[in-house]
C-alpha cells in the first residue's frame, strides 16, 4: 500500500467556497492564505497538532468543535470526493434514532455555529421546524445538515486517500503518506503531511455473510447489502420476490419501503432474522443512560472478561428496531387484510442462512435453518438484501509501522484509555484518538451520535491540556455499580506517559 514519499508536503488544494448560507470561516491559526485557499501547511520541523483520518460525522464533529482553536493546526483527510453518510439509506421519511440535539456540536457547545439549529437559521427553515414539533428529524436532513456544515471548515480535504502512517522519534511526529485523487478517482500527486497527534475516524464497512459473499460479488445476481440499497431499488421492485436478511433498524425500513411500494396481493416479499423476535429497540429513558458519558466510564472500569460478557446480551439497546416502524410495518400489513385475505409477506425471526447458491441464471436458493425447532428448509427468491450490518474498518495495513507500538489486550484488540487514546509504547510521545472503534473498551454508545460532541471535546481537552469545552461531571440519574467509576483527573498532555486500563 505504502509507496516512498518526497520529504514534503503536498501542494495545497483549494477549500470549498461558502455560500450566502455558510457561516463566516477564520484562517487557521499558524497559516497564510495561499493563491488557492486556505491550507495549514505542514513540514517536518513544524507538524501540525492533529491530523484526522476519514471524515464521517465523529471527525467531522471534532473537526467543527476543534475551528474556533486558533492555538491548533488540523488537517482531516477522506478518500471521497465529498461528504456522505449511508446514501443507500436515505429512504424517505426514514429518521435518525436520536433527537436532533444529537448534532455534530451541541451536547458540547450549544453556542456553536455549526449546530443543526443553526443550519435551518442559515436555511430560512427555522420557524417551519419549530412549528414541525419534530424531536427526532428525518435521516437525509441530517446528512444534508452535515454536508453543509462539511463545505464550510477549510481544514477538510477530500480526495485524500490516506496510505500509512509512521511515528518519526527524530521529529517527534507522525508521517502521514497519503495521495491525492482526481475527480475520477485516479490518482494525481503523493504527499506527506506530518502531525503530533491523529484521530482515526474511518468508520465502518457493509457486513456480507461468508455464505452469500459469493453471491454478493457475482454481479448477474441481485444479491446486494442495505448500504446499496437506494442505487438498486427500482432494479429489486421488478424482482417477482424479494427476501430482506437482517433483523434490525436496517432491515425494517427495507421491508417497509418495498411493502409499500409493492401491489396488494402480490408483495412477494420474505423477512428473515436470526433474532428470537423483530424485537423492539429499548427507548426508555433510564435505559438510554446506557449512552451516556457516566456508563462509558463504568463500563470502561470494568475487567475486559466481564465487558466481553455484557456486550452480547446489550444488542437490543442499540440494534433493535424503533418502535414507529415497527408499528407502521404492522399497520400496513393490516390495511392489506381489510378486503379480506393475507399479504404475501412471510416474516421469520429465529433462523439463519447456513450456504447459498444459484438457481439457474437469474434465482437464489437460500439454505435455511431453525435452531429451536431443529428443522431446515430452502427457500428461492429473485433477489436479497442484506440488512446485516457493519463492522468496524480494518486498520491492520493503515497502521501496520505503529503495531509494535500498540499494546494489546487477551484477545488481540487495541487497548483504548479513558481520553479515546490508543495505548502506545511511552517512546511514542503523541497520540492516536480513536473515533468508533472502541466498542470493546467504551461498550454500546460508541456508535451512538448523542456521543460524538462530547468525544470530540475529551480529544480537544486532552489535546490543549485544559477543559477548552468544560464537560459536566455527572449525565446520568442512574447509578453504574456499587462503586463509584474513578474520577477523571485533569486530561494530560499527549506527550506524556500513558497507563494501560488493567
Amino acid at each position: 500500500m505504502s509507496t516512498p514519499r518526497p520529504d514534503a508536503a503536498a501542494l495545497p488544494l483549494p477549500s470549498p467556497s461558502p455560500g450566502p448560507d455558510t457561516p463566516a470561516r477564520t484562517r487557521t491559526a499558524g497559516t497564510e492564505p495561499d493563491p488557492v485557499g486556505h491550507r495549514p501547511v505542514s513540514t517536518p520541523d513544524e507538524p501540525l497538532d492533529l491530523i484526522g483520518i476519514g471524515i464521517g460525522p465523529f471527525n467531522l464533529s471534532l473537526a467543527a468543535l476543534a475551528h474556533p482553536l486558533t492555538e491548533l493546526r488540523t488537517a482531516f483527510y477522506d478518500q471521497r470526493p465529498a461528504f456522505q453518510w449511508h446514501p443507500g439509506l436515505l429512504i424517505e421519511d426514514a429518521t435518525l434514532q436520536v433527537p436532533f440535539l444529537a448534532d455534530l456540536v451541541t451536547l458540547a457547545d450549544p453556542t456553536s455555529p455549526w449546530s443543526f439549529l443553526n443550519y435551518l437559521k442559515h436555511r430560512g427553515r427555522l420557524f417551519p421546524f419549530y412549528f414541525a414539533e419534530r424531536f427526532h428529524i428525518h435521516r437525509a436532513e441530517y446528512d444534508a445538515y452535515c454536508r453543509w456544515v462539511s463545505t464550510s471548515l477549510p481544514a477538510l480535504h477530500f480526495r485524500h486517500q490516506v496510505d500509512a502512517v509512521r511515528w518519526n522519534a527524530d521529529r517527534a511526529a507522525f508521517e502521514v503518506d497519503y495521495t491525492q485523487l482526481g475527480a475520477g478517482g485516479e490518482a494525481e500527486a503523493l504527499g506527506r503531511a506530518y502531525a503530533r497527534n491523529l484521530a482515526l475516524g474511518i468508520g465502518s464497512v457493509p457486513h456480507v455473510p461468508e455464505a452469500l459473499k459469493p453471491l454478493a460479488d457475482a454481479p448477474a445476481v441481485p444479491v446486494l447489502h442495505s448500504a446499496d440499497y437506494l442505487a438498486h431499488r427500482e432494479r429489486l421492485l421488478a424482482a417477482e420476490h424479494i427476501t430482506v436478511i437482517g433483523g434490525g433498524q436496517s432491515g425494517a425500513e427495507v421491508f417497509l419501503d418495498l411493502l409499500r411500494a409493492r401491489p396488494a396481493g402480490r408483495e412477494g416479499l420474505h423477512w428473515l432474522a436470526r433474532t428470537g423476535a423483530f424485537a423492539p429497540m429499548e427507548y426508555s429513558k433510564l435505559g438510554l443512560e446506557h449512552f451516556t458519558p457516566d456508563y462509558t466510564r463504568y463500563f470502561h472500569a470494568l475487567p475486559e472478561p466481564v465487558r466481553d460478557e455484557l456486550l452480547p446480551g446489550q444488542w437490543q439497546l442499540h440494534k433493535g428496531i424503533d418502535h414507529g416502524t415497527l408499528a407502521a410495518i404492522h399497520d400496513e400489513l393490516y390495511r392489506r387484510t381489510l378486503h379480506g385475505g393475507w399479504p404475501d409477506a412471510t416474516l421469520t425471526p429465529g433462523v439463519t442462512v447456513r450456504t447459498a447458491g444459484r438457481v439457474g441464471t437469474t434465482k437464489v436458493e437460500l439454505h435455511l435453518e431453525h435452531p429451536h425447532q431443529a428443522a431446515r428448509s430452502r427457500l428461492t427468491t429473485d433477489a436479497v438484501v442484506l440488512a446485516t450490518g457493519y463492522r468496524a474498518s480494518r486498520t491492520d495495513t493503515l497502521l501496520a509501522a505503529l503495531d509494535p507500538y500498540m499494546r494489546r489486550d487477551a484477545a488481540v484488540r487495541p487497548r483504548i484509555d479513558t481520553e479515546q487514546r490508543l495505548v502506545l509504547d511511552p517512546c511514542v510521545t503523541g497520540s492516536v484518538f480513536v473515533q468508533n472503534a472502541e466498542h470493546h473498551t467504551h461498550g454500546v454508545g460508541t456508535p451512538d451520535l448523542g456521543l460524538a460532541a462530547w468525544r470530540g471535546a475529551t480529544i480537544l481537552n486532552t489535546l490543549t491540556g485544559r477543559p477548552v469545552y468544560p464537560l459536566p461531571a455527572r449525565t446520568a440519574f442512574t447509578t453504574f455499580g456499587l462503586r463509584p467509576s474513578p474520577p477523571r483527573t485533569a486530561a494530560p498532555r499527549p506527550n506524556s506517559t500513558l497507563i494501560e486500563n488493567p
